[in-house]
């Protein structure tokens, strides 16, 4: 029937879902992607958390709430970065859950290599990876 609504799967079941669209990336790899010029890394936690944690030396920030907008490769308000359909981007967010959100959405503009980082920043950190203040 038309119009019928699909049951509530609740936000895990929500992350569960677009998770099997795409496979995440470890700490390690996405360091390595970056240095390598293979991928590009963007932060999207909110400033607090950024002056209050560090940040990753290299990561593009965006807002989360200005993501689509400035990687979308035919936006009118796309960063300078935002080259292709083709770019891989690693999203990061504080531990791994938001940036799995926001993957599923670049998906959806046709960004198909995105992806986010297992663990987000605090994993980053605790890998031991270069942070600055």
């Amino acid at each position: 029937m038309s119009g019928e609504r699909e049951p509530a799967v609740g936000i895990d079941g929500l992350l569960e879902r677009v998770r099997e669209g795409y496979e995440r990336i470890e700490p390690q790899d996405a360091y390595d992607a970056a240095r390598a010029g293979e991928a590009l890394l963007v932060d999207i936690r909110y400033a607090a958390l950024r002056e209050r944690d560090g940040q990753i030396p290299g990561a593009l920030v965006v807002e989360r709430n200005e993501l689509e907008w400035r990687l979308d490769p035919h936006g009118s308000h796309r960063l300078p970065e935002a080259t292709s359909h083709d770019l891989r981007v690693v999203v990061i967010c504080n531990e791994g859950y938001a940036s799995s959100l926001a993957a599923d959405s670049l998906h959806r503009l046709g960004l198909h290599r995105a992806t986010d980082l297992v663990g987000g920043f605090q994993a980053w950190r605790a890998a031991g990876l270069p942070v600055t203040p």
